[in-house]
């Protein structure tokens, strides 16, 4: 890579990274850089994430984004993008999380994936996803944005993590007992109101399908998923916006529910 270029996508990484610690927001990736890529997006997360370790964190995962294709359309993305979970984001089912360490929380309902064993890629398909998973349960992904998100492209959303921030789950089921995740409904509220529905179908027409692209996704850059890691496959509804002193909650039927108030 010539020095300019690895110059750019070091600043490129800096500017997240700053605005998580600051809790701000800075402009999109793409107006700085327009020529930034999607090779050069995930070379900056990948570089955040390298960093984690270093200050104690631990990779527990990935994460889903833009599953739905109405979440793809508005930013032009032709296909999903994909995060990190680290262990120091998760949530217990009903505890709180400071509102303040986030720029933009959202509470998306999702189904969360344990991996027995790692699927790996290429020509992972939704067929071999369920005999690869250990348990599912009902989750609530804390998606935020670092990046102002009024004019972001896939470019800024990968180079984000994928909005990457905090997974709280409800309990586990094993695979062997668990119903149709295609068929699976989910009802969020906030503050105890109906703010959306859906169902398993609308995450690339089953949850599993949404895994398995992670897992192709991955071999194309030299890596994939982990045994005993969990991946969140992304959103079945739209996720709001939350804010100090509401409450998250997500109703999944015969899979249970799961919940979390912002303070």
């Amino acid at each position: 890579m010539r020095p300019a270029a690895f110059r750019r996508r070091a600043e490129a990484a800096r500017l997240p990274r700053e605005a998580e610690r600051r809790t701000a927001p800075v402009e999109p990736l793409s107006t700085t850089w327009p020529d930034l890529d999607l090779a050069d997006a995930y070379a900056v997360q990948q570089d955040n994430v390298a960093r984690r370790p270093a200050a104690g964190s631990t990779v527990i995962g990935h994460k889903v984004g833009l599953t739905p294709a109405p979440a793809r359309e508005p930013l032009g993305a032709y296909e999903p993008d994909f995060g990190h979970l680290l262990d120091e984001m998760v949530h217990r089912d009903g505890g709180t999380v400071r509102a303040a360490r986030y720029c933009a929380p959202r509470a998306a309902p999702e189904i969360r994936f344990r991996l027995a064993r790692p699927p790996r890629g290429p020509g992972v398909t939704l067929g071999d996803v369920p005999t690869a998973t250990d348990a599912v349960a009902p989750a609530l992904e804390i998606v935020d944005s670092r990046i102002h998100d009024g004019r972001i492209t896939p470019t800024d959303a990968v180079a984000d993590d994928a909005g990457s921030a905090g997974p709280v789950r409800g309990s586990w089921t094993p695979m062997a007992y668990a119903p149709d995740l295609a068929a699976v409904n989910v009802d969020p509220l906030v503050d105890g109101s109906p703010v959306a529905s859906g169902s398993g179908e609308e995450v690339l027409g089953h949850p599993a399908a949404a895994v398995a692209w992670p897992a192709n996704a991955l071999a194309a850059h030299g890596t994939g998923l982990d045994a005993g890691h969990v991946v969140l496959p992304g959103a079945m509804t739209t996720a709001p916006l939350i804010g100090a002193g509401q409450k998250a909650e997500a109703r999944f039927g015969a899979l249970g529910s799961v919940s979390v108030s912002f303070v």
